[in-house]
């Protein structure tokens, strides 16, 4: 079967839904990652992933919405999580393809399609509606995941 990765989702978050979600919590992604690890799919990511997902917490604690705490506490359940990080540098040439292909602003999610979808075969979910939407016909396995925000006390 296809592999599929709820890491490539993380991301994604600051600049669609600004939202994360612990796999292990309740939730369409919790359960989607849940229905994987039970079913032994392989969970990839390009090697960018933890520091994407760095960022992304740097910007909730910035912004007030995680202390420095959560955000340490955050990235070692990242870092604990069961994903193979994907590095080949092919994906680079792939990933500047496929943004240009798409007209995609930058080449970030590209690195992900190109190393997810081009060297493995994976599908792939993000919370980037605007994403599924440039590419979501011509790359039939991009799946839209919705996601749930973080919860402010």
């Amino acid at each position: 079967g296809n592999p599929n990765g709820f890491p490539t989702t993380l991301p994604k978050k600051h600049r669609s839904h600004s939202c994360i979600e612990n796999p292990s919590e309740k939730g369409q992604a919790g359960n989607l990652w849940r229905q994987w690890k039970s079913n032994d799919h392989r969970i990839i990511a390009p090697a960018l992933l933890l520091y994407d997902v760095t960022n992304v917490l740097r910007q909730y604690a910035r912004h007030g919405l995680l202390t420095l705490p959560e955000t340490q506490q955050a990235l070692q359940a990242v870092t604990m999580l069961d994903i193979e990080l994907f590095e080949n540098p092919i994906i680079h040439q792939q990933a500047l393809e496929l943004a240009n292909e798409f007209g995609l602003k930058a080449t970030y999610d590209a690195h992900y399609l190109a190393a997810l979808a081009q060297q493995t075969g994976a599908e792939f979910w993000t919370t980037d509606g605007r994403l599924t939407n440039a590419v979501g016909k011509a790359l039939p396995w991009v799946h839209l995941c919705c996601m749930t925000a973080p919860a402010t006390a």
